[in-house]
Protein backbone atom coordinates (compact mmCIF):
# COMPACT_ATOMS: atom_id res chain seq x y z
CA UNK A 1 0.00 0.00 0.00
CA UNK A 2 1.37 3.40 -0.52
CA UNK A 3 1.09 6.44 1.24
CA UNK A 4 -2.23 7.85 -0.47
CA UNK A 5 -5.13 8.37 2.16
CA UNK A 6 -2.92 6.80 4.96
CA UNK A 7 -2.16 10.49 6.27
CA UNK A 8 -3.07 11.16 9.70
CA UNK A 9 -2.66 14.52 11.64
CA UNK A 10 -4.84 17.20 13.47
CA UNK A 11 -6.68 18.31 10.61
CA UNK A 12 -8.26 15.20 9.64
CA UNK A 13 -8.84 14.32 12.82
CA UNK A 14 -10.98 17.46 13.09
CA UNK A 15 -13.08 17.15 10.03
CA UNK A 16 -13.09 13.21 10.94
CA UNK A 17 -14.24 14.32 14.86
CA UNK A 18 -17.37 16.23 13.09
CA UNK A 19 -18.78 13.59 11.10
CA UNK A 20 -18.45 11.11 13.91
CA UNK A 21 -21.65 12.56 14.90
CA UNK A 22 -23.28 12.28 11.86
CA UNK A 23 -23.44 8.88 10.68
CA UNK A 24 -23.70 5.36 11.92
CA UNK A 25 -20.62 3.48 11.30
CA UNK A 26 -20.58 -0.91 10.96
CA UNK A 27 -17.78 -0.80 13.49
CA UNK A 28 -16.82 1.72 16.63
CA UNK A 29 -13.48 0.66 17.98
CA UNK A 30 -12.50 1.96 21.54
CA UNK A 31 -8.35 1.31 22.13
CA UNK A 32 -5.35 3.01 19.79
CA UNK A 33 -2.72 -0.20 21.01
CA UNK A 34 -1.51 -2.64 18.44
CA UNK A 35 -5.08 -4.65 19.34
CA UNK A 36 -7.26 -2.25 17.93
CA UNK A 37 -5.51 -0.62 15.49
CA UNK A 38 -5.14 -4.19 14.19
CA UNK A 39 -9.45 -4.62 14.76
CA UNK A 40 -10.01 -1.40 12.83
CA UNK A 41 -7.85 -2.68 9.98
CA UNK A 42 -9.26 -5.96 9.56
CA UNK A 43 -12.83 -4.27 9.55
CA UNK A 44 -11.28 -1.67 7.03
CA UNK A 45 -9.82 -4.53 5.03
CA UNK A 46 -13.46 -6.24 4.79
CA UNK A 47 -14.92 -2.90 3.44
CA UNK A 48 -16.99 -2.36 6.78
CA UNK A 49 -17.12 1.72 7.87
CA UNK A 50 -15.09 1.72 11.02
CA UNK A 51 -14.24 4.43 13.73
CA UNK A 52 -11.10 4.36 16.20
CA UNK A 53 -11.24 5.59 19.03
CA UNK A 54 -8.33 5.81 21.96
CA UNK A 55 -8.27 8.25 24.94
CA UNK A 56 -4.72 9.11 24.91
CA UNK A 57 -2.14 8.42 21.72
CA UNK A 58 -1.64 5.35 19.46
CA UNK A 59 0.45 2.95 21.26
CA UNK A 60 0.29 5.03 24.57
CA UNK A 61 0.15 2.21 26.68
CA UNK A 62 1.42 -1.89 26.61
CA UNK A 63 2.26 -1.64 23.05
CA UNK A 64 5.40 0.59 22.96
CA UNK A 65 6.99 -1.19 26.24
CA UNK A 66 6.97 -5.04 24.61
CA UNK A 67 10.31 -6.62 23.89
CA UNK A 68 9.93 -5.61 19.92
CA UNK A 69 10.45 -9.60 18.96
CA UNK A 70 8.31 -10.68 16.74
CA UNK A 71 8.62 -14.37 17.74
CA UNK A 72 7.45 -17.49 17.37
CA UNK A 73 6.84 -18.67 21.04
CA UNK A 74 9.76 -21.02 22.16
CA UNK A 75 8.90 -19.79 26.28
CA UNK A 76 5.26 -22.41 25.01
CA UNK A 77 7.03 -25.11 23.90
CA UNK A 78 9.36 -25.14 27.06
CA UNK A 79 5.71 -25.12 28.95
CA UNK A 80 3.81 -27.47 26.61
CA UNK A 81 1.48 -24.90 24.83
CA UNK A 82 1.60 -25.96 21.36
CA UNK A 83 -0.97 -24.22 20.27
CA UNK A 84 0.15 -21.05 21.44
CA UNK A 85 3.78 -21.63 19.60
CA UNK A 86 2.08 -22.52 16.61
CA UNK A 87 -0.11 -20.02 16.28
CA UNK A 88 3.03 -17.28 17.10
CA UNK A 89 5.17 -19.11 14.62
CA UNK A 90 2.17 -18.55 11.89
CA UNK A 91 1.92 -15.05 12.82
CA UNK A 92 5.51 -14.31 12.72
CA UNK A 93 5.67 -15.81 9.34
CA UNK A 94 2.66 -13.31 7.57
CA UNK A 95 4.45 -10.61 9.03
CA UNK A 96 8.11 -10.96 8.27
CA UNK A 97 7.07 -12.84 4.99
CA UNK A 98 4.06 -10.28 4.08
CA UNK A 99 2.50 -7.92 6.18
CA UNK A 100 5.77 -6.07 7.09
CA UNK A 101 9.00 -7.27 6.17
CA UNK A 102 10.50 -3.63 6.05
CA UNK A 103 9.19 -3.61 9.72
CA UNK A 104 11.00 -6.54 11.03
CA UNK A 105 14.15 -8.02 10.88
CA UNK A 106 15.91 -11.70 11.57
CA UNK A 107 17.65 -11.10 14.58
CA UNK A 108 20.53 -13.29 15.79
CA UNK A 109 20.14 -14.79 19.26
CA UNK A 110 22.57 -16.28 21.50
CA UNK A 111 22.35 -18.61 24.30
CA UNK A 112 25.95 -19.15 26.01
CA UNK A 113 27.17 -22.01 26.83
CA UNK A 114 28.38 -19.88 30.22
CA UNK A 115 29.41 -21.42 34.13
CA UNK A 116 25.73 -19.65 35.06
CA UNK A 117 24.30 -21.79 32.42
CA UNK A 118 23.42 -25.32 33.83
CA UNK A 119 23.41 -28.33 31.65
CA UNK A 120 20.08 -28.70 31.66
CA UNK A 121 19.22 -25.52 30.45
CA UNK A 122 21.74 -25.89 27.73
CA UNK A 123 20.34 -29.14 26.49
CA UNK A 124 16.37 -27.58 26.54
CA UNK A 125 17.68 -24.64 25.10
CA UNK A 126 18.98 -26.48 21.67
CA UNK A 127 16.00 -28.42 22.16
CA UNK A 128 13.38 -25.50 22.66
CA UNK A 129 15.37 -24.20 19.78
CA UNK A 130 15.05 -26.85 17.54
CA UNK A 131 11.60 -27.18 18.05
CA UNK A 132 11.04 -23.76 17.12
CA UNK A 133 12.57 -24.72 13.45
CA UNK A 134 10.21 -27.11 12.84
CA UNK A 135 7.63 -24.23 13.65
CA UNK A 136 9.35 -22.43 11.35
CA UNK A 137 8.74 -24.85 8.83
CA UNK A 138 5.21 -25.30 9.47
CA UNK A 139 4.77 -21.93 8.71
CA UNK A 140 6.72 -22.01 6.11
CA UNK A 141 9.03 -18.89 6.63
CA UNK A 142 11.96 -19.75 4.61
CA UNK A 143 15.58 -19.70 5.75
CA UNK A 144 16.21 -16.78 3.82
CA UNK A 145 14.17 -14.64 6.24
CA UNK A 146 14.59 -17.07 9.63
CA UNK A 147 17.86 -18.82 9.32
CA UNK A 148 17.84 -22.49 11.19
CA UNK A 149 19.47 -22.65 14.60
CA UNK A 150 23.05 -24.08 15.21
CA UNK A 151 26.11 -24.83 17.83
CA UNK A 152 28.66 -22.49 17.69
CA UNK A 153 32.12 -22.07 18.55
CA UNK A 154 33.17 -19.88 21.62
CA UNK A 155 34.92 -17.60 19.66
CA UNK A 156 31.24 -17.13 17.74
CA UNK A 157 29.53 -16.11 20.71
CA UNK A 158 32.62 -13.95 21.78
CA UNK A 159 31.92 -11.93 18.38
CA UNK A 160 28.22 -11.91 18.37
CA UNK A 161 28.07 -11.29 22.03
CA UNK A 162 31.65 -9.66 22.90
CA UNK A 163 30.51 -9.20 26.52
CA UNK A 164 29.90 -12.62 27.47
CA UNK A 165 33.07 -13.89 29.92
CA UNK A 166 35.31 -16.09 28.11
CA UNK A 167 36.02 -17.88 31.37
CA UNK A 168 34.72 -21.26 30.79
CA UNK A 169 32.83 -20.77 27.96
CA UNK A 170 31.78 -23.84 26.18
CA UNK A 171 29.93 -22.29 22.90
CA UNK A 172 26.52 -22.05 22.49
CA UNK A 173 23.38 -22.08 20.46
CA UNK A 174 22.54 -19.66 17.81
CA UNK A 175 19.30 -19.17 17.07
CA UNK A 176 17.17 -16.43 14.85
CA UNK A 177 13.78 -14.34 15.60
CA UNK A 178 11.87 -11.63 14.42
CA UNK A 179 12.74 -7.81 16.06
CA UNK A 180 10.83 -5.18 15.25
CA UNK A 181 12.52 -2.09 14.23
CA UNK A 182 9.93 -0.41 16.94
CA UNK A 183 6.81 -1.55 18.33
CA UNK A 184 5.05 1.49 18.11
CA UNK A 185 6.17 2.17 14.62
CA UNK A 186 4.03 -1.14 13.70
CA UNK A 187 0.91 0.11 15.87
CA UNK A 188 1.01 3.60 13.72
CA UNK A 189 1.55 1.85 10.83
CA UNK A 190 -1.28 -0.60 11.00
CA UNK A 191 -3.48 2.46 11.87
CA UNK A 192 -2.35 4.18 9.01
CA UNK A 193 -2.58 1.62 6.66
CA UNK A 194 -6.26 1.06 7.74
CA UNK A 195 -7.09 5.07 7.32
CA UNK A 196 -5.98 4.45 4.08
CA UNK A 197 -8.75 1.80 4.22
CA UNK A 198 -11.02 4.33 5.04
CA UNK A 199 -11.43 4.03 8.63
CA UNK A 200 -11.55 6.95 10.75
CA UNK A 201 -8.96 7.06 13.50
CA UNK A 202 -9.34 9.54 16.50
CA UNK A 203 -6.99 10.21 19.36
CA UNK A 204 -7.53 11.67 22.86
CA UNK A 205 -11.19 10.58 22.29
CA UNK A 206 -12.07 8.62 25.51
CA UNK A 207 -15.09 6.19 25.88
CA UNK A 208 -17.52 7.20 28.75
CA UNK A 209 -20.07 4.34 28.74
CA UNK A 210 -19.86 1.43 25.89
CA UNK A 211 -23.00 0.29 24.36
CA UNK A 212 -23.85 -2.47 22.08
CA UNK A 213 -24.82 0.58 19.28
CA UNK A 214 -21.73 2.77 20.46
CA UNK A 215 -20.61 4.88 22.77
CA UNK A 216 -20.83 8.18 24.73
CA UNK A 217 -17.31 10.08 24.36
CA UNK A 218 -15.83 13.04 25.29
CA UNK A 219 -12.96 14.98 23.13
CA UNK A 220 -10.05 15.43 25.84
CA UNK A 221 -8.72 18.14 24.09
CA UNK A 222 -11.57 20.63 24.06
CA UNK A 223 -14.17 18.64 26.52
CA UNK A 224 -16.67 18.44 23.70
CA UNK A 225 -19.05 15.51 24.27
CA UNK A 226 -21.05 13.41 21.70
CA UNK A 227 -22.49 10.40 21.03
CA UNK A 228 -21.00 7.57 18.60
CA UNK A 229 -23.44 5.18 16.94
CA UNK A 230 -22.40 1.75 15.74
CA UNK A 231 -24.00 -1.36 14.97
CA UNK A 232 -21.05 -3.29 16.57
CA UNK A 233 -18.76 -2.32 19.59
CA UNK A 234 -15.19 -3.60 20.14
CA UNK A 235 -13.21 -3.38 23.71
CA UNK A 236 -9.49 -3.67 23.17
CA UNK A 237 -7.98 -1.33 25.73
CA UNK A 238 -6.42 -3.92 26.63
CA UNK A 239 -5.51 -3.58 31.41
CA UNK A 240 -8.55 -0.93 30.95
CA UNK A 241 -11.12 -3.58 29.49
CA UNK A 242 -12.70 -4.06 32.65
CA UNK A 243 -13.73 -0.50 33.26
CA UNK A 244 -15.80 -0.56 30.25
CA UNK A 245 -16.51 -4.55 30.67
CA UNK A 246 -17.34 -5.39 34.43
CA UNK A 247 -17.61 -9.50 32.96
CA UNK A 248 -13.91 -9.50 32.26
CA UNK A 249 -11.29 -9.88 35.35
CA UNK A 250 -7.93 -8.27 33.83
CA UNK A 251 -5.03 -10.09 35.29
CA UNK A 252 -2.64 -7.20 35.02
CA UNK A 253 1.30 -8.38 34.96
CA UNK A 254 4.18 -6.15 34.80
CA UNK A 255 6.87 -6.60 32.27
CA UNK A 256 10.23 -4.21 32.91
CA UNK A 257 13.13 -3.74 31.07
CA UNK A 258 16.54 -1.17 31.31
CA UNK A 259 18.60 0.77 28.93
CA UNK A 260 22.14 0.29 28.93
CA UNK A 261 24.25 2.00 26.24
CA UNK A 262 25.06 -0.81 23.12
CA UNK A 263 28.66 0.14 24.42
CA UNK A 264 28.42 -1.20 27.72
CA UNK A 265 27.79 -4.57 26.43
CA UNK A 266 31.06 -4.05 23.89
CA UNK A 267 28.04 -3.57 21.26
CA UNK A 268 26.60 -6.41 20.15
CA UNK A 269 25.90 -8.43 17.18
CA UNK A 270 22.82 -10.46 18.51
CA UNK A 271 20.92 -10.70 21.69
CA UNK A 272 22.15 -12.61 24.39
CA UNK A 273 19.29 -15.39 25.83
CA UNK A 274 19.80 -15.74 29.67
CA UNK A 275 17.92 -18.76 31.07
CA UNK A 276 16.63 -17.46 34.78
CA UNK A 277 18.30 -19.23 37.70
CA UNK A 278 16.64 -22.92 37.79
CA UNK A 279 14.54 -22.57 34.88
CA UNK A 280 14.48 -24.46 31.28
CA UNK A 281 11.17 -22.11 30.49
CA UNK A 282 11.78 -18.36 31.43
CA UNK A 283 14.80 -16.20 30.11
CA UNK A 284 16.27 -12.69 29.90
CA UNK A 285 17.39 -11.00 26.98
CA UNK A 286 19.63 -8.28 26.46
CA UNK A 287 18.42 -6.79 22.67
CA UNK A 288 20.24 -4.65 20.68
CA UNK A 289 18.28 -1.60 19.58
CA UNK A 290 17.71 1.39 17.40
CA UNK A 291 20.27 4.54 19.12
CA UNK A 292 22.63 2.88 19.63
CA UNK A 293 20.97 1.44 23.04
CA UNK A 294 20.46 -2.21 24.55
CA UNK A 295 17.61 -2.58 26.51
CA UNK A 296 17.62 -6.24 28.88
CA UNK A 297 14.11 -7.22 30.07
CA UNK A 298 11.56 -9.21 30.44
CA UNK A 299 9.74 -9.42 34.20
CA UNK A 300 6.98 -11.16 35.26
CA UNK A 301 5.42 -9.19 38.00
CA UNK A 302 1.85 -9.35 39.34
CA UNK A 303 0.62 -5.80 39.28
CA UNK A 304 -2.38 -5.93 41.27
CA UNK A 305 -4.58 -2.57 42.20
CA UNK A 306 -5.34 0.36 40.00
CA UNK A 307 -4.23 0.73 36.57
CA UNK A 308 -1.62 3.13 36.23
CA UNK A 309 -1.80 6.03 33.51
CA UNK A 310 1.81 4.75 32.79
CA UNK A 311 3.61 2.09 34.64
CA UNK A 312 6.75 2.07 36.48
CA UNK A 313 9.74 -0.05 36.73
CA UNK A 314 10.35 -1.06 40.77
CA UNK A 315 14.28 -1.13 41.68
CA UNK A 316 13.65 -4.81 42.62
CA UNK A 317 12.70 -5.40 39.08
CA UNK A 318 15.82 -3.39 37.83
CA UNK A 319 18.08 -5.06 40.78
CA UNK A 320 16.94 -8.65 39.38
CA UNK A 321 17.40 -7.92 35.40
CA UNK A 322 21.24 -6.68 36.50
CA UNK A 323 21.75 -9.80 38.74
CA UNK A 324 21.00 -12.10 35.79
CA UNK A 325 22.61 -10.60 33.00
CA UNK A 326 25.83 -9.75 35.49
CA UNK A 327 26.05 -13.79 35.40
CA UNK A 328 27.18 -14.14 32.18
CA UNK A 329 29.12 -11.16 31.27
CA UNK A 330 32.77 -10.33 32.07
CA UNK A 331 32.18 -6.63 33.17
CA UNK A 332 29.64 -6.28 35.60
CA UNK A 333 26.41 -4.30 35.13
CA UNK A 334 26.37 -1.33 37.83
CA UNK A 335 23.07 0.27 38.83
CA UNK A 336 24.85 3.90 37.72
CA UNK A 337 24.83 2.46 34.02
CA UNK A 338 21.32 2.30 34.31
CA UNK A 339 20.43 4.72 31.56
CA UNK A 340 16.82 4.55 31.32
CA UNK A 341 14.25 1.98 32.55
CA UNK A 342 10.23 1.38 31.54
CA UNK A 343 7.47 -0.71 32.51
CA UNK A 344 4.20 -1.97 30.71
CA UNK A 345 1.10 -3.90 31.62
CA UNK A 346 0.22 -7.17 29.70
CA UNK A 347 -3.55 -7.01 30.05
CA UNK A 348 -3.43 -11.31 30.67
CA UNK A 349 -7.32 -12.90 31.37
CA UNK A 350 -7.08 -14.11 34.98
CA UNK A 351 -7.09 -18.16 35.28
CA UNK A 352 -6.49 -18.14 38.85
CA UNK A 353 -2.69 -19.07 38.76
CA UNK A 354 -0.77 -18.13 41.41
CA UNK A 355 2.14 -16.48 39.18
CA UNK A 356 1.58 -14.48 36.12
CA UNK A 357 4.02 -16.04 34.29
CA UNK A 358 2.30 -19.46 34.64
CA UNK A 359 -1.33 -17.44 33.14
CA UNK A 360 -2.08 -18.58 29.32
CA UNK A 361 -1.01 -15.97 26.51
CA UNK A 362 -3.94 -17.29 24.62
CA UNK A 363 -6.76 -14.30 23.60
CA UNK A 364 -10.02 -14.04 24.85
CA UNK A 365 -12.85 -12.54 22.74
CA UNK A 366 -16.12 -12.63 24.53
CA UNK A 367 -19.27 -10.99 24.32
CA UNK A 368 -20.47 -8.62 27.13
CA UNK A 369 -23.82 -8.61 28.81
CA UNK A 370 -24.15 -5.30 27.29
CA UNK A 371 -23.61 -6.33 23.67
CA UNK A 372 -20.34 -4.95 22.73
CA UNK A 373 -17.02 -7.16 22.29
CA UNK A 374 -14.12 -7.27 24.61
CA UNK A 375 -10.88 -8.68 22.74
CA UNK A 376 -7.83 -9.41 25.61
CA UNK A 377 -5.30 -11.06 26.33
CA UNK A 378 -2.62 -12.63 23.61
CA UNK A 379 1.01 -10.92 22.35
CA UNK A 380 1.80 -8.46 19.77
CA UNK A 381 3.49 -11.02 17.71
CA UNK A 382 -0.75 -12.65 17.32
CA UNK A 383 -2.55 -9.03 17.01
CA UNK A 384 -3.25 -9.75 13.44
CA UNK A 385 -5.54 -13.27 14.41
CA UNK A 386 -6.99 -11.72 17.47
CA UNK A 387 -8.56 -8.87 15.44
CA UNK A 388 -9.62 -11.27 12.57
CA UNK A 389 -11.47 -13.75 15.61
CA UNK A 390 -12.55 -10.18 17.20
CA UNK A 391 -14.06 -8.92 13.83
CA UNK A 392 -15.22 -12.41 12.89
CA UNK A 393 -17.18 -12.26 15.95
CA UNK A 394 -18.89 -8.66 16.03
CA UNK A 395 -20.40 -9.78 12.10
CA UNK A 396 -21.68 -12.99 13.10
CA UNK A 397 -23.13 -11.41 16.74
CA UNK A 398 -24.84 -8.54 15.04
CA UNK A 399 -25.55 -9.68 11.64
CA UNK A 400 -23.04 -7.44 9.38
CA UNK A 401 -22.76 -8.94 5.91
CA UNK A 402 -18.77 -9.38 5.24
CA UNK A 403 -16.04 -11.29 3.48
CA UNK A 404 -13.68 -13.20 5.44
CA UNK A 405 -10.20 -11.82 6.85
CA UNK A 406 -7.77 -10.45 4.19
CA UNK A 407 -5.20 -9.03 6.08
CA UNK A 408 -2.46 -11.92 6.12
CA UNK A 409 -2.19 -10.95 2.88
CA UNK A 410 -2.50 -7.23 3.11
CA UNK A 411 0.98 -5.44 3.37
CA UNK A 412 1.30 -2.55 5.70
CA UNK A 413 1.68 1.09 4.11
CA UNK A 414 5.13 1.91 3.75
CA UNK A 415 7.06 5.68 3.10
CA UNK A 416 9.51 6.40 0.46
CA UNK A 417 12.32 9.26 1.39
CA UNK A 418 10.84 11.38 4.63
CA UNK A 419 14.10 13.83 4.27
CA UNK A 420 13.33 14.53 0.45
CA UNK A 421 9.49 15.38 1.76
CA UNK A 422 10.56 17.74 3.81
CA UNK A 423 10.19 21.59 3.22
CA UNK A 424 12.62 23.02 5.32
CA UNK A 425 16.50 23.10 4.60
CA UNK A 426 17.64 21.50 7.21
CA UNK A 427 15.67 18.38 7.47
CA UNK A 428 18.57 16.17 7.76
CA UNK A 429 19.74 17.93 10.63
CA UNK A 430 20.25 15.56 13.84
CA UNK A 431 18.23 17.26 16.55
CA UNK A 432 21.06 16.82 19.27
CA UNK A 433 24.54 15.67 19.49
CA UNK A 434 24.43 11.97 19.61
CA UNK A 435 20.52 11.56 18.75
CA UNK A 436 20.29 10.35 15.18
CA UNK A 437 16.87 11.67 14.57
CA UNK A 438 16.54 14.32 11.62
CA UNK A 439 14.21 17.19 11.73
CA UNK A 440 12.34 15.11 9.14
CA UNK A 441 11.09 12.85 10.99
CA UNK A 442 9.52 14.92 13.71
CA UNK A 443 8.25 17.02 11.05
CA UNK A 444 6.65 13.67 9.01
CA UNK A 445 5.45 12.06 12.34
CA UNK A 446 3.23 15.53 13.21
CA UNK A 447 2.01 15.63 8.85
CA UNK A 448 1.45 11.73 8.74
CA UNK A 449 1.39 10.11 12.26
CA UNK A 450 -0.67 11.88 14.17
CA UNK A 451 1.56 13.48 16.33
CA UNK A 452 -0.28 16.38 18.16
CA UNK A 453 2.54 16.98 20.74
CA UNK A 454 6.44 16.37 21.55
CA UNK A 455 5.80 13.73 23.82
CA UNK A 456 4.12 12.09 21.37
CA UNK A 457 6.90 12.19 19.24
CA UNK A 458 9.36 11.81 21.71
CA UNK A 459 8.12 8.62 23.10
CA UNK A 460 5.86 7.02 20.59
CA UNK A 461 6.97 8.08 17.22
CA UNK A 462 10.54 8.31 18.02
CA UNK A 463 12.06 6.53 21.51
CA UNK A 464 14.40 9.73 22.26
CA UNK A 465 12.16 9.12 25.30
CA UNK A 466 13.53 6.13 27.08
CA UNK A 467 16.88 7.58 28.42
CA UNK A 468 16.01 11.14 30.35
CA UNK A 469 19.05 12.64 30.03
CA UNK A 470 18.21 12.45 25.98
CA UNK A 471 14.94 13.47 26.89
CA UNK A 472 15.63 16.65 27.76
CA UNK A 473 18.00 17.66 25.28
CA UNK A 474 16.27 16.93 22.48
CA UNK A 475 12.51 17.79 23.97
CA UNK A 476 13.00 22.01 23.06
CA UNK A 477 13.66 22.02 19.52
CA UNK A 478 10.91 18.58 19.05
CA UNK A 479 8.65 21.16 20.63
CA UNK A 480 9.37 23.90 18.39
CA UNK A 481 9.31 21.47 15.26
CA UNK A 482 5.76 20.25 16.32
CA UNK A 483 4.52 23.66 17.07
CA UNK A 484 5.67 25.02 13.42
CA UNK A 485 4.52 21.62 11.74
CA UNK A 486 1.11 21.96 12.79
CA UNK A 487 0.68 25.64 12.29
CA UNK A 488 1.37 24.47 8.67
CA UNK A 489 -1.51 22.14 8.80
CA UNK A 490 -4.20 24.64 9.18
Amino acid sequence: MTTSGAALNAERRRVEIARSAEETVDVLVVGGGITGAGVALDAAARGLRVTLIEAEDLAFGTSRFSSKLVHGGLRYLATGDFATARESAMERHHLMSTIAPHLIHPLAQVLPFSPGVTIRQRAAGAVGMTMGDLLRIHARTRRTVLPGPHPVSPRTVLRLTPAVTPRGLRGGMLSYDGQLIDDARLVVSVARTAAGLGARILTRVRALSLRSDGASVEDTITGERWELRARSVVNATGVWAGSLDESITVRPSRGTHIVLDAARLRNPQAALTIPLEGSISRYIFALPQQLGRVIVGITDEDAPGPIPRVAEPSEGEISFLLENVNRVVADPVRRDHVRGAFAGLRPLVDSGTASTADVSRRHLVAMSEAGFVTVLGGKLTTYRRMAEDAVDRVVTERGISAPPSSTTTLPLVRDGDIVARSPHPDARAFLADGIPVTRAVVEFAVREELALTAEDVLDRRTRIGLVPGDRERAAPIIEEIVAESLDGLR
